[in-house]
């Protein structure tokens, strides 16, 4: 692994938060620390870390609900941590949200090992904090924000949302379904013109003439694309 990484801690347990916190700080991780659910959203909502460390067992909100609120900002990566230890649970748990599940009591070595494989396994997956898409355009993906010629534009959740998806695909096309899967995941009855209006919105905020895009492409083939255009692409 290439440290820092930015690490979300959120448990209600002070003394293992703290010893946890320290332990990764000394191995080169930023850390953040959550001791209560509305305490992790604020924090994903102040700046999207690269990976949460989630306890179930939170005074104010189920674990399950903080992962849900979570997810609907961005496809970030959760390792849970819980005394339930049941295969069922495990398996509920990674099939709805997790990458993975520690069970306490646990080592320390055990829980930077799997930080470092969900990282190593999810690198396409992780916003880039900071992206120079092309002259005049810069996002910043984690702030949900963009640079549009020097001025400031706020994004909201599912713009950032679309534009994580189109980065991690490093400039190809990406189809409307896997939008429509990662972007609205669950949702009742999502449908391509979700896309189509993010789209045409983002393209309102962020280039220069929106009938003639330079940054967000709809390709001949289908789907659409970050970057600077290129022969082949459309408006």
């Amino acid at each position: 692994m290439t440290p820092p990484f930015d690490l979300l801690l959120a448990d209600d347990d002070i003394r293992l938060v703290g010893f946890l916190a320290d332990r990764l700080r000394r191995d080169g991780f930023e850390v953040r620390i959550a001791t209560t659910g509305r305490d992790a959203i604020a924090a994903v909502d102040e700046r999207w870390p690269d990976l949460t460390v989630l306890d179930l067992m939170l005074p104010d909100m189920a674990g399950e609900r903080v992962a849900d609120e979570i997810k609907k900002r961005a496809d970030l990566p959760i390792i849970v941590l819980s005394a339930v230890s049941e295969v069922s649970s495990k398996t509920v748990l990674l099939q709805r949200f997790a990458e993975d599940y520690l069970t306490k009591p646990f080592h320390y070595a055990e829980l930077r090992a799997r930080i470092d494989r969900v990282l190593l396994r999810l690198q396409d997956r992780i916003p880039v904090q900071e992206i120079e898409v092309g002259s005049g355009l810069r996002l910043n993906l984690r702030r949900r924000e963009a640079l549009v010629d020097g001025r400031l534009v706020h994004l909201t959740p599912t713009e950032t949302r679309v534009l994580a998806t189109l980065a991690a695909a490093a400039g190809s096309a990406v189809s409307t379904e896997r939008l429509l899967a990662r972007v609205w995941p669950g949702a009742d009855g999502a449908d391509p013109v979700y896309v189509w209006v993010t789209m045409r919105r983002l393209r309102q905020k962020l280039e220069p003439d929106p009938g003639s895009p330079r940054f967000l492409h709809t390709e001949r083939r289908g789907g659409y694309r970050l970057g600077v255009a290129e022969p082949g692409a459309t408006g």
